[in-house]
Formats: structure tokens, C-alpha cells, sequence
């Protein structure tokens, strides 16, 4: 779904934001990617990677901060202009606040790894959590950039499977330490960086919300599955 102006320059403005906003979404998940690989693999190196790619991340919300402050200020939008604008600003700050969560994972890789413990994390426990959210992130963009809302029921039920799977890990991750206080510091960390996964889908879930809000001027977050499914489809 596109939107033309008659100034050109106006739809040009526009364009070069939603690319940045796209850009930084292509970094954020990239970062996602590495931050479980440096845990699963032991690889510092990609943790610290991680860690470097937050600069970029945040110059780029930076950016966008701007460039929607200049439009609002040349352009006075109104209306689905104003709706727009204010979707992307919205969306780098969950975007942001991704890339920070993967940024905390890495360091959590790097703390572990850096130190000679007997016991290590094992991550297996949360590797399909990590295969959801970045779906979930990859729908929540791919809407963004086509104003497509017909996905957002299915990112919103995914976010209730990550959220029963982390609940599911916690459960299991008491147990374990119940069970041999020896665990407790490596389920404490698989614990933290399972908590971490769990707030990415919550940020990917309000991308696709903004989603929403701009195509059909409804705000529909806090609200139940069936409300979402009634206002996409109507």
C-alpha cells in the first residue's frame, strides 16, 4: 500500500525515513542472530560484535528522530501522514530497545565464556523461542514496509507461544536448580538471556501493532487475540 503526495519531495522525505527505519530492522535482527550463535557456539568475538552494532543502531534512531521531527515541522502532516510518522518513531524505539536485548544477551555470552566455570549454560531450552521471535520480527518489518495487516493475528499468537515457552523454561529452570544447587548460577543465566528472548517478541508484537494503527487509525494494544482478528479483518 502506497501513499502519493502532491509533492514529490514530500513521498521522496518519507521514503528515505521508512528505509532507515528498515535498515536498522535489518540490523537489529542480525544482531539476534549473532547474540545466540556467541552463546551456542562460545564465540566472544561475535558476542563483542553484537555489542559494536548497537552504535549503529542507536545512530540510526537518532536519525529517524530527526528526520520525523523535520517533516513534522516543514509539513504539519495531519491525519495518515501524522499517523504515519508517528508509527515510525514509534517503531525505532521498540526496534532500540531490541537491539539493547540482544546486546544484553551478548554480553551475557561474553561474562560466561570469559570466566573458567565448571558449569556452563545449556541453550537448548530457549533455541525455539529464538526461531519465533525473529519470525515474529521479520512479519512485524515485512508489514512496515508493505502497511499489510493481515499478519498481525498471527505475530500476536506467536508472542502467546513464546510467552508460554519461557514460562515453560522458568518451571523447568527452578526445577533443575531445586534439584542441584550446583546449577543455580548457569539456570539463573539461561534465565536472563530467556527473559531477554521473551521481551524481543514483545517488542516485535508492538511493531505490528503500530502496523494497525497507521492502515486503520485503531489503537489495538492491551487488547485480547479475538479483538485484534475483529479489527484487522474488518
Amino acid at each position: 500500500m502506497q501513499f502519493e503526495h502532491t509533492s514529490k519531495q514530500y513521498d521522496v522525505e518519507l521514503e528515505s525515513v521508512r528505509a532507515k527505519v528498515l535498515e536498522m530492522g535489518g540490523v537489529v535482527e542480525q544482531q539476534i542472530v549473532n547474540a545466540l550463535e556467541s552463546l551456542t557456539n562460545a564465540d566472544v568475538n561475535l558476542a563483542k560484535d553484537v555489542m559494536e552494532r548497537d552504535a549503529r543502531v542507536n545512530a540510526l534512531e537518532v536519525q529517524v528522530d530527526e528526520d520525523c521531527s523535520h517533516i513534522i515541522a516543514r509539513r504539519q502532516p495531519a491525519a495518515r501522514d501524522l499517523r504515519m510518522i508517528m508509527m515510525m518513531v514509534k517503531t525505532i524505539t521498540d526496534l532500540e530497545r531490541i537491539g539493547d536485548e540482544a546486546t544484553k544477551i551478548a554480553r551475557t555470552a561474553q561474562r560466561i565464556y570469559e570466566q573458567d566455570r565448571m558449569y556452563k549454560p545449556r541453550f537448548n531450552e530457549i533455541k525455539t523461542m529464538v526461531g519465533i521471535v525473529r519470525e515474529m520480527l521479520r512479519t512485524a518489518l515485512d508489514s512496515f514496509a508493505r502497511l499489510d495487516v493481515s499478519q498481525t493475528v498471527e505475530v500476536a499468537r506467536q508472542d502467546e507461544q513464546v510467552d508460554e515457552q519461557f514460562r515453560a523454561a522458568m518451571r523447568q529452570l527452578i526445577t533443575f536448580m531445586l534439584e542441584d544447587p550446583r546449577t543455580i548460577s548457569m539456570s539463573l543465566e539461561v534465565l536472563f538471556v530467556a527473559k531477554a528472548i521473551e521481551r524481543i517478541g514483545d517488542h516485535a508484537k508492538n511493531i505490528s501493532e503500530y502496523v494497525v494503527y497507521m492502515v486503520k487509525g485503531k489503537d489495538i494494544r492491551h487488547t485480547s487475540l479475538e479483538d485484534i482478528q475483529r479489527e484487522t479483518q474488518s
